[in-house]
């Protein structure tokens, strides 16, 4: 970001999401037959990258700077959960299952079909970096898809009772539309995602062979039918009951497989994908990560994933990467979200979902306790928590406010607050651009201390240096102009907590490999 300078009000383009058009939808959607079959196991790279450790950074970092693939944030919704919606970090994991860049090879299907995905976690690292949990969301669970940008500029209507595996291919596209599925997921949740990652067949296939392969575990023998159950006979057989180690496409297979196990549920799958997914983490800390094998990790990241903007730098990919590599096996915890069936798709039960996202808000874990760190904030959040009576003294420091958001207002709600707190407010106006997502508190020579002290009015600013003697606020859209947080508090609520319906049912990454593997009858 640039030095902001004032400018005249009411000057600058207004980006909106216009109810244009219908577009995205795919018939029922239900992925189904040779083509559709899912990929279901992207948050095991992202996952791995979690445990590369120190060494070797500086190699890694060189072969992936510049090859990062990012897809257009232009499509991110701007009326987006505050940024300070959790103290911990959110990451959407998505697993593509596009035939483009010779995907089809592994998966089947044609290289220029939609774009589709069917695995999504959402990947909730708690402030103390020592915890985290991943929520699964079931492929045809009925939700709300938002508005969500076409190809052609336009915007989509919002679709209620919608599978959520839809929004991925809004736009019909061959890469598919992140922005849609992570738009969905902040409606979904009331989360604010911080990253997103996606992750196709070739980079799935390629990390379990950089690691030796996965052991895993089947509870009965799978023969070719069970993969595609369009096969006329039950075929050979391509896994015996317990367990053994896959990788490649065998590795692909497995995750892929649904019919014949259980009631052949996308949610039994779930369960299997889960058990994988620890089993891949805790074979990449138990090899532990010398430079032969840091490398071929990095490649195959590099090759296998789309990730969100701020992802797009290597810097910043494996600084967060190097945020989680404390977490324990056994803090790492895979649940599915609150769920029962509608008919044939799967219903969201409440109150019990709504009880799981104010706990991951509140940064409690699966056991109740507060993962929320010593200090509350999200790594690299420049703001902190006021005073225990909610004030911040601003005297002697002077600040100029620039509105980034397309909200009109904002700047001088701020000011207002900035006044009460006792800071000199020089002027306001429009920022040069209002598309900013996360408001930025400016600091010239000498006064970092002083937008520290800017910042603790503004949750989840980031702090940013410019070479001009003064201290400027630039809003995002993380800032909704909230009362003034010198005003009394409400009452605290009992700690949030999550529900025993989704404890019951967690999985952590040292859980037994073979166990809870299936759903439904047979299971």
């Amino acid at each position: 970001m640039t030095v902001e300078h004032q400018a005249p009000p009411g000057r600058h383009g207004r980006q909106t999401e216009p109810p244009h058009g219908g577009g995205g939808r795919r018939g029922d959607g239900g992925g189904r037959g040779k083509r559709r079959r899912p990929l279901r196991t992207a948050l095991m790279v992202a996952l791995a990258l979690v445990v590369l450790g120190a060494a070797g950074l500086g190699w890694i970092y060189y072969r992936l700077n510049g090859n990062i693939d990012t897809f257009d944030a232009g499509g991110l919704s701007t009326n987006r959960p505050d940024a300070g919606s959790s103290k911990g970090e959110n990451v959407l994991v998505i697993g593509s299952d596009a035939r483009t860049n010779g995907n089809n090879a592994l998966g089947g299907g044609q290289a220029d079909d939609i774009g589709r995905s069917d695995t999504a976690f959402l990947l909730h690292v708690y402030a103390d970096h020592k915890n985290a949990i991943a929520v699964s969301v079931p492929r045809d669970t009925l939700v709300t898809i938002p508005p969500c940008k076409l190809p052609d500029g336009t915007w989509t209507k919002a679709r209620t009772r919608t599978q959520f595996n839809e929004a991925f291919s809004v736009g019909e596209t061959a890469e598919g539309n992140p922005a849609c599925t992570q738009n969905t997921v902040e409606k979904l949740t009331g989360l604010r995602v911080d990253h997103t990652v996606v992750v196709d067949f070739k980079g799935f296939a390629s990390l379990t062979e950089v690691v030796g392969g996965v052991e895993v575990c089947l509870p009965q023998n799978i023969y070719q039918g069970d993969l595609n159950p369009h096969r006329a006979t039950k075929g050979k057989l391509l896994f015996g009951k317990g367990e053994q180690k896959v990788s490649g496409q065998r590795a692909l297979d497995y995750v892929r497989i649904r019919h014949g196990i259980g009631d052949g549920s996308d949610i039994g799958r779930i369960k299997r994908q889960q058990a994988f997914v620890g089993s891949l983490i805790k074979k990449v800390k138990s090899d532990g990560l010398t430079p032969g094998k840091l490398l071929p990790l990095a490649e195959a990241a590099k090759n296998s994933m789309t990730v969100d903007p701020s992802l797009g730098k290597a810097d910043k990919l494996i600084s967060f990467a190097m945020s989680l590599k404390d977490i324990d096996l056994h803090n790492t915890r895979f649940v599915t979200i609150p769920w029962r069936y509608d008919g044939a798709r799967v219903a969201i039960v409440e109150p019990d979902a709504s009880a799981l996202w104010a706990a991951l808000k509140a940064d409690r874990t699966i056991d109740g306790k507060d993962a929320g760190g010593a200090k509350g904030t999200k790594t690299g959040a420049a703001s902190a928590s006021p005073s225990a009576d909610g004030r911040v003294s601003g005297a002697g420091i002077a600040v100029s406010v620039f509105n980034g958001t397309t909200t009109g207002g904002l700047a001088s709600t701020a000011a207002a607050m900035l006044t009460a707190h006792g800071f000199t407010v020089t002027g306001t106006a429009n920022a040069g651009s209002q598309d900013h997502a996360t408001t930025v508190v400016q600091y010239g020579p000498g006064r970092k201390g002083q937008a520290e002290t800017v910042a603790r009015l503004f949750p989840g600013a980031r702090l940013q240096s410019l070479g001009a003697g003064r201290v400027n606020v630039v809003l995002g859209a993380s800032y909704t102009g909230d009362p003034d947080p010198a005003a009394p508090a409400a009452t605290s609520a009992a700690p949030a907590s999550v529900p025993t319906s989704v404890a019951d049912g967690s999985r952590t990454a040292d859980a037994d490999l073979c166990s809870d593997l299936s759903y439904g009858s047979g299971g």
